[in-house]
């Protein structure tokens, strides 16, 4: 008798078994001998595809390529679907060597054909992947999950939804598919990104299972559409809210310029006991920064301490605490994070520089730019924002017009329309208009909103109804949903005492249908309650005692000199109705407020959407000598610190 050991030694270094070696053993022997064969061939394709795992060049697939034709492997779909998904890695083109391994094998499974469809698909062969799909089902092999998945993919890349629909049909049409999790969450991932969210919330009002990425997949879309009570309708149906899913409600409420729900969702996320991360907290940390107010910054950052991602280790999260501290109006607290971090970074740099220019700290700003330089951090387009925003609001020209010039010249940062816009405001408020139009006329890009836009605004600073008008008719172009832009106009002429071209541009507007959003100003209150003022409204359960403090104030400062600025007002109205508005614009209204319930010497911050008026700004100026105290304004273009009766932007706004 033939032995055993022999035969195997012999059989397995042929790749087969001879029949004389079967014909010489008894059934349970060649049982014995074939199951120790297949134990043997699946313990070399384990090894093989473990070496292919680390190849990173053709030259070594090759060698192990040749080793498993040497060995009797070239009919395995197993190895040689690990072979082309390896060729794939390092980039070869598909029809040249995976095409060739591909069509050497004669019984191709769905394996082997996915992974060279795939490999098309990543090379941005579409068409090719397609046509290899139909080969595949003409001779009767039935797509995996993967393949599926794969093609959904390729269509999202591409914004197909035409594609991405015939394929769907196919998961019908096979059978077996529309229950495959992975294959439906590449499907809602699909539609989404093509814009085709109701597709998208079909197929996941019809999937039999959901995981937690097929509810936040559809979270984030309805977030990034703007519509959080869809998004918070499917978040309270999920049965079980991880970090990932409680995050994307933080980040929607934020994205969607809605603080104070972002703020609400982190605290529940923080009573469920759910792990915070660093994506989380970025996000809270901007809710914050929106809002603008200190307790939240403050409780926000002691939670990202006690986590483990405070600013002195975590670059990201430092960056984001520089620029809520900013937008807090705590330039210092700012200040002290950034001295604090272990490392910075280009963002960090950025966002401590933008800190500095939107509180009228120009020569700080510049200042941290110059140490910056001087490090291997190299600015970027935000950094030059920042710098160039810093010399605006001092009006620093000849500094600006030396930094514009260096972008690109000494930093390889070509200017963008943004960088425009810096510029033609720096010019536009030093008074240089005809210099900033004839910059917007010569610029190498078309000039957008934001270039106009600071053009109108000069004007608006400087009362000049022409070069207002040229930027307007721009805008009205650009922007003919902005409603600011025509208000902006109907007050320039309204300065210049021009009623007819300001019955002219109401009308205009009155024509859009767009309503002029109200000015409004908020506060926090005891126990960080945030109160809201508008201009005109009276109806704050604090009303009375408002206005009683506010008459009090405004007869002290009328006693200190204090003259309403009628200008500020730009109606057709008498002297006595303009002092009437003048008296209930919000910011006026939250100062009340604020001297009423904070404690004495306390400093009084408020938020405001609009830009201060000039009689305000003037008006907080005398309060803040009477009173005593300092009044943090932020408006939407800066902050203003008045104390002692002077304000940080030295009048220059």
């Amino acid at each position: 008798m033939v032995s055993l050991t022999r035969t195997f030694s012999t059989a397995s270094s042929l790749g087969y078994i001879p029949k004389q070696f079967t014909q010489q053993l008894k059934p349970s022997e060649t049982f014995e001998l074939l199951s120790e064969l297949q134990r043997q061939k699946r313990l070399l394709e384990t090894q093989l595809i473990s070496t292919l795992d680390g190849c990173n060049d053709l030259l070594q697939i090759k060698q192990v390529h040749a080793h498993i034709l040497r060995r009797g492997l070239d009919q395995s779909c197993y190895v040689l679907t690990k072979v082309i998904r390896t060729l794939t890695k390092i980039n070869v083109p598909m029809d040249s060597y995976p095409r060739l391994v591909f069509e050497q094998v004669k019984y191709r499974n769905p394996f082997l054909w996915t992974a060279l469809i795939r490999g098309y698909i990543l090379q941005g062969h579409l068409k090719d992947s397609i046509s290899l799909y139909c080969s595949m089902r003409r001779e009767g092999i039935g797509p995996v999950s993967f393949t599926l998945s794969a093609l959904f993919k390729a269509c999202t890349e591409v914004l197909d939804v035409s594609l991405g629909q015939q394929i769907h049909a196919q998961t019908i049409l096979l059978g077996g598919f529309t229950s495959d999790l992975y294959v439906a969450n590449t499907m809602i991932g699909m539609y989404v990104k093509c814009g085709f969210l109701g597709c998208s919330r079909k197929v996941f009002d019809e999937m039999p299972e959901r995981d937690v990425v097929s509810w936040t997949e559809l979270i984030v879309a309805y977030a990034n559409n703007g519509d959080m009570e869809s998004a918070g309708g499917l978040f309270n149906e999920l049965p079980l809210k991880d970090k990932v899913a409680w995050t994307a409600m933080v980040t929607g409420y934020v994205q969607n310029a809605k603080p104070r729900e972002a703020i609400e969702y982190f605290e529940r996320m923080q009573y469920a006991g759910v792990e915070t991360d660093y994506v989380t907290l970025v996000g809270v940390i901007s809710a914050c920064a929106q809002l603008g107010v200190v307790k939240y910054a403050n409780w926000v950052c002691e939670i990202a301490e006690g986590s483990g991602f405070g600013p002195i280790n975590n670059v990201v999260v430092g960056s984001a605490l520089i620029d809520m501290y900013s937008k807090c109006g705590s330039i210092d607290d700012a200040y002290r994070v950034f001295v604090d971090m272990k490392q910075r970074n280009v963002f960090s740099y950025s966002s401590m520089i933008l800190g500095f220019a939107m509180h009228g700290r120009a020569h700080a700003a510049i200042q941290l730019f110059g140490e910056m330089v001087k490090t291997e951090t190299k600015p970027n387009g935000v950094t030059f924002i920042g710098v160039l925003t810093a010399c605006s609001h001092v009006g620093l020209v000849e500094q600006g017009r030396k930094l514009f010039a260096s972008m690109e010249k000494c930093y390889g940062v070509s200017p963008s329309t943004d960088h425009y816009a810096c510029m033609v405001d720096l010019l536009g408020r030093a008074g240089c208009l005809e210099e900033a139009l004839k910059m917007v006329e010569k610029m190498p890009v078309e000039p957008n909103g934001g270039v106009w836009g600071a053009l109108l605004g000069a004007c608006q600073i400087h009362r000049n109804p022409e070069i207002a008008q040229i930027a307007a008719n721009h805008l009205f172009q650009l922007e003919p949903d902005k409603i600011g832009n025509y208000i902006i106009l109907s007050n320039i002429y309204a300065s210049a005492g021009m009623w007819d071209d300001v019955s002219r541009v109401r009308r205009l507007l009155k024509m859009t249908g767009l309503k002029k959003n109200p000015g409004y100003s908020w506060l926090e209150g005891d126990r960080g309650v945030i109160h809201e003022f508008r201009a005109g409204d009276l109806t704050h359960p604090n009303s009375t005692e408002i206005q009683q403090a506010l008459g009090d104030l405004l007869d002290r400062l009328q006693a200190d000199g204090y003259q309403p600025n009628l200008r500020s007002v730009l109606y057709d109205v008498s002297d006595e109705e303009k002092k009437r508005i003048l008296m209930t614009h919000s910011e006026k209204l939250a100062l009340a407020f604020g001297l009423l319930t904070t404690s004495p010497g306390a400093t009084v911050r408020i938020m405001k959407n609009l830009r201060i008026c000039e009689d305000c700004h003037l008006f907080m100026c005398g309060a803040s000598q009477v009173i005593g105290r300092e009044i943090v304004v932020r408006d939407n273009m800066r902050f203003h610190h008045f104390q002692d009766g002077k304000c940080s932007c030295g009048n220059y706004w």
